[in-house]
């Protein structure tokens, strides 16, 4: 089984933001297992420290994906190819960054293995976190060629 860890800086304080991680988080329960890492929001070099210490805290050869306004731009179907490759290739640890309000710094990007993008839109980290879980999510229901319903 896939298992997911994301890293997002911030808490989710408002319950409609809670509420949506929620419902996708139930959803996954059937095609992964999703863990989510919640780091408080500070400093760049500070959210590095963090991020780096919980990366180290997490499986050795766990796939490193930041999620980056300047990373390659991925589809639904694009993710799910990309997730069923590294199922194949036998890495079932998915580690996925969301960095602060600030970005992230030159080490983290460097730590990561590869860096996608949703889109060339910036969104605020708790929107991209749902967002995320929604992709994750689809790119499941893609990969075993069931139906998503909108």
């Amino acid at each position: 089984m896939l298992k997911v860890t994301i890293i997002a800086i911030g808490k989710l304080k408002e319950h409609f933001w809670k509420d949506a991680c929620s419902e996708y988080l139930k959803r996954l329960g059937a095609y992964a297992k999703v863990t989510v890492r919640e780091l408080p929001d500070s400093t760049p070099a500070q959210e590095e420290k963090l991020i780096l210490s919980t990366l180290d805290t997490l499986p050795r050869g766990a796939h490193v994906i930041l999620l980056d306004i300047g990373g390659n731009l991925v589809s639904s179907e694009d993710l799910a190819r990309r997730l069923d490759g590294l199922a194949v290739g036998g890495t079932s640890d998915v580690v996925f960054i969301i960095g602060g309000s600030d970005g992230v710094t030159a080490a983290i990007r460097a730590r990561a293995d590869e860096r996608i993008s949703f889109g060339r839109i910036t969104l605020p980290h708790n929107l991209a976190r749902v967002v995320l879980l929604e992709q994750v999510y689809r790119a499941c229901k893609i990969s075993r060629g069931e139906p998503y319903h909108k």
